[in-house]
């Protein structure tokens, strides 16, 4: 195993998921040396369980957090706002595998929707025909389904009942994906088991995360240094105000310096956002990269929601893929139903456990024990759609909760906009219709989850004053400081993020060795 000197100064990337195992790869095989600091442990394939609670602990970060605002995550989960993973291979590792693709008119949200009350809506620097070749890229590395020839993967009863209430109610565009698991063997991983654990960790590798192929090919390279169960609290800059090194804690609580040229933070949105607030200096007060007073800001989530429906008969959604059917027909941006852009209807399988704890959290009596009861009936999806960027949905650091370094944790701010809540119950209802013209007898609203999904909080802006970063997540103030996750979305999009947190990730890493070719770094 590579092992690079503390005053080495080489690129110190912070997260090891899909922005930051992906940049990890792409930098180390062209030869560039890397330190990949993970505050998580590296828990291997073999050690993923099958147990969706026991599965939980050992993935999820669930360090303090807090939570405030309008949505409900705030009453429901007020220490969980967030649902994402603290180990090797970030949330790749629990994400489902959906994979669409950001829509053009996406690239373009201010210019597209408007002027919207509240909305603090922006135009990204970029534009899809210039993101398109990494898409390509990124879904032939991730072998995405339906996609560059792949096989598309077999439809579940979920997917049947889905597909069938598709047609019915005159949808055009499903399928079992996009979606990165692999069908048939494909790059060195095997074929789906259709097991059902995708958010277990997905022990049989078939699923794509950095886990599974990004980060065993980086250190094969001999220039991975890979360090997890690593918490990096702050990041230190010299006199020009350039990123200098990390300071980090390792496992022991041991306080450690690494000597960098080039920082780049992955952390998910929430930790990106607060690593950067917690690296505040007399130069940069408001924190690293912060003089625009956007960092934090317009943290985005998506607006979600879930429909389970109950049948006469069983379905048995649980088995196969916990997500493998996507309806696309509502991703258009139509004003004429009520809300600027659009949304996804996806399939979803949780297990028992995870469905009593979500489908209505608090809830108890004879009509909850019903929705347990009829498991074996039930069929079930979620809605994931474009929510509003809004200045005051941020993430701060909270002055009086602590985490066991002694630092101030994540606070997460979010009150829903009503471009959201019409979209969820749009959502809802065509759900709803949905299933009753497959002959549901009942179906129930979930309200959303903890945050998979988490965006914006360093977003991108052509000028400064508007955004943290450029185009390629090169913050403005910092010229060696990249944001390399989906924090630096400018508006979320109604796709699940990951397949574009990837691409963006291997376009950051071309124009990074473009510099370093350069002497730019």
């Amino acid at each position: 195993m590579t092992a690079f000197d503390h005053d080495d100064e080489v690129v110190v990337i912070v997260g090891s998921g899909a922005g930051g195992g992906t940049l990890a790869h792409e930098l180390t095989t062209r030869g560039i040396r890397v330190v990949l600091i993970e505050a998580g442990a590296h828990i291997r394939l073999e050690e993923h369980v099958n147990d969706e609670w026991e599965a939980f602990g050992q993935l999820a970060w669930t360090d303090a957090r807090t939570t405030s605002g309008s949505w409900r995550i705030a009453r429901d989960f007020p220490n969980l706002p967030a649902w994402v993973v603290k180990a090797v291979g970030g949330t790749t590792t629990h994400w489902a595998g959906a994979t669409p693709r950001f829509l053009e008119h996406e690239f373009r949200a201010r210019s597209t929707y408007g002027d919207i009350d509240g909305a603090t809506l922006l135009d990204w620097p970029l534009t899809l025909a210039e993101l398109a070749p990494y898409y390509d890229r990124a879904e032939i590395a991730m072998g995405v389904s339906h996609r560059h020839a792949r096989k598309a993967l077999p439809a579940n009863n979920n997917y049947r009942v889905f597909a069938n209430g598709a047609a019915r109610v005159g949808y055009n565009f499903y399928a079992t994906g996009p979606y990165a698991a692999n069908a048939e063997p494909y790059d060195g991983r095997p074929a789906t088991i259709q097991d059902g654990f995708n958010f277990q960790g997905d022990r049989s590798g078939a699923k794509w995360s950095t886990l599974v192929r990004e980060i065993p090919r980086a250190e094969a390279t001999g220039n991975l240094d890979l360090r997890p169960d690593c918490q990096v609290v702050q990041i230190t800059h010299d006199a020009r105000g350039r990123a200098d090194a990390v300071i980090y804690v390792d496992a022991d609580d041991n306080l450690h310096r690494q000597r960098a040229r080039v920082v780049a933070v992955a952390g998910n949105s929430i930790e990106t956002s607060r690593l950067l607030l917690l690296s505040a200096s007399s130069r940069f007060p408001d924190g690293l990269a912060n003089s625009s007073g956007h960092v934090g800001r317009h943290y985005m989530r998506h607006t979600t929601g879930s429909v389970y429906a109950q049948f006469e008969h069983p379905v048995h959604a649980y088995r196969g893929e916990t997500m493998a059917g996507v309806i696309a027909d509502e991703a258009r941006h139509d004003p004429s139903r009520g809300f600027a852009s659009g949304y996804y209807l996806e399939t979803l399988s949780l297990g028992p456990a995870f469905l009593a704890a979500f489908a209505e959290p608090g809830s108890w009596g004879p009509d909850f024990t019903a929705l347990l009861d009829g498991y074996a009936n039930t069929a079930g999806l979620w809605i994931v759609g474009e929510d509003m960027p809004q200045a005051n949905n941020r993430v701060t650091l909270n002055g009086t909760v602590t985490d066991g370094h002694g630092l101030p944790v994540a606070h997460v701010h979010v009150d829903d906009h009503p471009n959201d809540t019409a979209m969820r119950e749009h959502g809802y209802r065509q759900a709803e219709l949905l299933y009753d013209a497959v002959g549901s007898v009942s179906a129930h609203r979930t309200p959303p989850y903890p945050s998979t999904h988490n965006l914006g909080t360093s977003r991108m802006s052509v000028k400064p004053e508007d955004g943290v970063t450029n185009a390629f997540g090169r913050t403005h103030d910092v010229p060696n400081l990249f944001v390399s996750d989906g924090s630096v979305f400018t508006t979320g999009g109604a796709a699940n993020p990951t397949l574009t947190i990837v691409a963006l990730a291997m376009r950051q890493a071309e124009h990074i060795v473009d510099l370093f070719s350069r002497h730019e770094l």
